[in-house]
């Protein structure tokens, strides 16, 4: 599969840079959900369009270096192999624009794996900028301009806690499928979070810890996964399954929030708030499911001093910023 040249990208990154941002000193990244089209054609929703345009525009300003997909790549049962045709109707065709010619970080969620989940690992060979190594992994990401990094521990939240029914019904997972499986990826979670120097510390799964919205909280998360945030003193959690925007922050056990950011708004958008009495009280800092909004996104941007999380619409509009700070590592 042809690779799109990445001059015009380059050229647009030198310019602002030029221009005299600080964008040089700084990690920058576009962070959407559930972006999964349809099974039918076009093979993609016209929110998931009008998304990838949005980000296109604010991609073509900011040159951000990296994607983070958090699942649901693919609605509604994933993918057969790594040459289906969903890979290029669904993600090459759609997400045109030059400036998201730049690798992409992507994990599966529920609907990936009604299909085979495994292909979108072996599609990697395929893309340059389709980066999916495992089921999970960590990365490491340099913040220019400074010796810092930014570690993401990419997880998959269907192997740890279980898949939904395949209609999609909002019932909780109800347990892992292979225990051993599922105890081997915590022992990872674990270890890598313990052994992690990242000056910001993040992970990200499909399946929400706190969410207000559709599917609510995940309880095996809540169990298994908060506690170790709380422990090795993580910035945050990204996730997606509900699709709408949402920001939540708990305090942890030594009184520093953990922000936990939901964006699953790139193909669907679901108003509903079936949850919002589920979560942590005064938890919740943002909410967003607008449907006239033709979809949504986060945009984050990371320097040695702060790191500031924006979500926006794909009309263009910026909805709301949260600033959060370098971790402490007391451990």
């Amino acid at each position: 599969m042809a690779f799109r040249p990445r001059s015009i990208c380059w050229f647009v990154s030198a310019v602002f840079l030029i221009q005299g941002s600080n964008a040089v000193d700084s990690l920058r990244f576009l962070i959407i959900g559930d972006m999964g089209g349809l099974p039918i054609s076009p093979y993609s929703t016209y929110f998931e369009r009008c998304t990838a345009q949005e980000m296109g525009k604010v991609a073509d300003r900011y040159a951000p270096q990296y994607v983070i997909e958090l699942g649901d790549n693919f609605y509604f049962t994933g993918v057969d192999s790594a040459s289906d045709p969903r890979f290029k109707q669904t993600f090459e065709d759609v997400y045109t624009a030059e400036s998201l010619q730049v690798p992409w970080y992507l994990i599966a969620g529920n609907h990936d794996h009604y299909g085979n989940a495994s292909a979108q690992i072996h599609y990697t060979k395929n893309s340059e900028r389709w980066n999916f190594p495992d089921f999970y992994y960590y990365k490491e990401f340099p913040i220019q301009g400074s010796d810092k990094l930014m570690g993401v521990v990419f997880i998959d939240t269907i192997l740890l806690c279980g898949n939904t029914d395949h209609d999609d019904s909002p019932e909780p997972p109800k347990g892992p499928a292979n225990l051993l499986q599922a105890d081997e990826q915590w022992n990872f979670i674990n270890k890598t979070l313990q052994t992690s120097k990242a000056h910001y510390l993040f992970v990200a799964g499909h399946f929400p810890v706190y969410s207000i919205a559709e599917h609510g909280p995940t309880q095996c998360l809540i169990d298994k996964l908060q506690p170790m945030l709380d422990k090795y003193n993580v910035n945050g959690y990204f996730c997606g399954h509900d699709h709408n925007l949402q920001h939540l922050q708990v305090n942890s056990s030594r009184g520093n929030p953990i922000d936990y950011y939901l964006s699953g708004m790139a193909n669907f958008v679901d108003f509903r708030q079936d949850h919002k009495g589920d979560v942590p009280a005064n938890s919740l800092k943002f909410h967003y499911a607008d449907i006239f909004s033709k979809g949504g996104f986060l945009y984050t941007e990371a320097t040695a001093q702060n790191m500031t999380l924006t979500f926006m619409n794909a009309s263009g509009k910026r909805l709301y910023t949260n600033v959060i700070y370098p971790r402490k590592m007391w451990f």
